[in-house]
Order: structure tokens, then C-alpha cells, then sequence
């Protein structure tokens, strides 16, 4: 009973973040699941209710996206999906966890306390779509869809909406087709039905919630929002994975 109270806190907590900022469900679920949930059940349940909360997204509220901005993004993540997918079972996960939390850490802090960072212009859509390539296989690791083509944005300089709308998109893409490639390769079996049950509805209403929050909030404050989560997903990575490490 403890777990299935843990799956539903982190998914309600998940949904609300993700609900305001368009990404992060992941990462903020696996901070709660990584100490009590299995990896591989942990990353089916991550994709799922990352791609929950990207529908109820969808069909609740108007979804505009710029197709040619969008696509180099699309285009890399098709490309690097079966790579995490294949990676899974393969990977050392609390090493992943820890690169990854690391960059975050280092990374996001020092944007967070940096003024008029000049916009990233180098590179042109190869460059988005080596962005979407990374994000593809972390989401086929474990649904981290967001982290890095939501950084890559913020670099990029986009405003909020245009962000939110290529990350949303991006996700809900990604997402289906990794939880769709989870199916054919068996990593979904019947005995997990009840928590994806309960996933589905913990993220519900905490999608929305977060949903109507971001309507008021500015572009800074969204920029803030954004790099002040991914550096909290950071410390929770690396909070969940270091000790592991250290423990070999």
C-alpha cells in the first residue's frame, strides 16, 4: 500500500509541474519513485503519465505549433527513441541518473544567475534536432523527453509560448511512440495495469491546476519557473543515484 501511495504523490506532484511548465513530469516522479519503485517499472510509469498529462493537455486547451520549427526536433527524437529504448535494460541506470543530474546542476544554476545571456543562433535546425536526438533516447531511458530540448530552447531564446508549444508538442510525440515501443518489447506487462491505472488518474487534475497557473505568469518568471525546476530535478537525480554509486 506505502508504494501505490508514493506512485499517486508523485504523479500528483509530477502532473502540477508538468501542467505549468510542459515538461518534467519524469523528473519529478522518479524523485519520489527512485528509492521505493523499481527502474524499469519506474520508467514505464514515468512515460505514461508524462504522455497523460500531455494528452489531457492536448485536448483541453488550444495547441498551436510552428510545423517547421517543429520538425528537426520531431525528426531527431524518432531517431534517438529506439537507441534509449534499447538502452534500457542495458544501461547502468544510477550512472545515467547521475550524469545527467550533474549537467543539470551545473548548468542551470549558473543561466538561473546569469543576466541578458546572448541567444544561441549557431548551429540551425541540425542543431535542434541533435537537441531532439538527446531527448529521444533519455525519453526512451525513462520519459526524460524534456529536460534537455527544454534547455536547448532556453539557450535558444525562444519566448515562453513558442518554448511551451515546441516542448509540448515534442513530449507528446516522443512519448507515445516510446510507451508504444515499451508495448512491442514486452517491458509493459498485465500485473502493472493497476499502477498505470492510478497514474492516469493522479495526474488529472493536477495537469490543469498547473495549466491555468502558467496563463498569468510572465516570460522571466517562466524562464525562472523552467531553470529553477531542472536544477531541482538535478539534486534529486543525483540524490537518488550518488549513494548507489558510492555503495559499490
Amino acid at each position: 500500500m506505502s508504494v501505490y501511495l508514493i506512485v499517486a504523490l508523485g504523479a500528483i506532484v509530477a502532473g502540477f509541474v508538468q501542467g505549468l511548465s510542459g515538461f518534467a513530469f519524469g523528473l519529478v516522479a522518479m524523485s519520489f519513485w527512485a528509492w521505493t519503485v523499481d527502474p524499469k517499472l519506474a520508467a514505464v510509469l514515468s512515460t505514461f503519465g508524462a504522455l497523460t498529462g500531455q494528452v489531457i493537455a492536448a485536448v483541453t486547451g488550444r495547441r498551436r505549433f510552428d510545423k517547421a520549427l517543429l520538425a528537426p526536433f520531431v525528426i531527431g527524437g524518432l531517431l534517438g527513441l529506439p537507441v534509449g529504448v534499447w538502452l534500457l535494460p542495458r544501461l547502468d541506470v544510477p550512472l545515467f541518473k547521475a550524469c545527467l543530474g550533474g549537467l543539470l546542476l551545473i548548468w542551470c544554476p549558473t543561466m538561473l544567475m546569469a543576466r541578458n545571456l546572448p541567444r544561441v543562433t549557431a548551429g540551425g535546425r541540425a542543431a535542434d534536432a541533435i537537441a531532439g536526438w538527446l531527448g529521444g533516447i533519455c525519453g526512451g531511458i525513462g520519459g526524460f523527453t524534456g529536460p534537455i530540448p527544454t534547455l536547448w530552447c532556453t539557450l535558444r531564446g525562444f519566448e515562453k509560448d513558442v518554448q511551451r508549444e515546441v516542448i509540448q508538442n515534442f513530449n507528446v510525440s516522443m512519448l507515445a511512440v516510446a510507451f508504444s515501443l515499451y508495448v512491442a518489447s514486452g517491458l509493459v506487462s498485465v500485473s502493472m495495469l493497476p499502477m498505470l491505472g492510478l497514474v492516469g488518474l493522479a495526474v488529472l487534475v493536477p495537469v490543469l491546476l498547473g495549466a491555468r497557473l502558467y496563463v498569468g505568469i510572465t516570460h522571466e518568471a517562466f524562464r525562472r519557473i523552467v531553470l529553477s525546476l531542472l536544477t531541482a530535478s538535478g539534486i534529486a537525480l543525483l540524490a537518488s543515484s550518488v549513494p548507489v554509486l558510492l555503495a559499490r
